[in-house]
């Protein structure tokens, strides 16, 4: 479909290990919002682990995606995928900018930063 926006799916949990199946969770909750918005899915990530976002080898594919143009919109259950902290969370919304990438949630939607 011409001008469908293309969303990368984001999935990450803070633990060393997805022993709940959290990780499968979110995917498929992102998958079913992704349809209902007629989103066309670019790709999909997902991290383990308390790292910053942009040491964590998911992220860094959908940064690459996002870079190449293949990406309109992240897909986040939360913004606790990304970080905790106001700094990382400052760090996302100029990065997100800088790319021209739009930041959605199922529980928000389009997510709107203070400038």
């Amino acid at each position: 479909m011409e001008g469908q926006k293309r969303a990368w799916i984001y999935c990450a949990i803070d633990a060393p290990e997805d022993s709940r199946n959290t990780l499968k969770d979110q995917r498929q909750q992102l998958m079913d919002y992704a349809e209902q918005m007629g989103f066309e899915i670019s790709g999909s990530a997902s991290d383990t682990g308390r790292q910053p976002f942009w040491e964590r080898p998911g992220f860094c594919e959908f940064i690459e995606s996002a870079k190449n143009g293949r990406t309109d919109i992240l897909l986040l259950a939360s913004l606790h995928c990304i970080g905790h902290t106001a700094m990382q969370l400052a760090q996302f919304q100029a990065m997100a900018g800088s790319l021209g990438i739009e930041v959605y949630s199922p529980m928000t939607g389009a997510m709107q930063f203070c400038q």
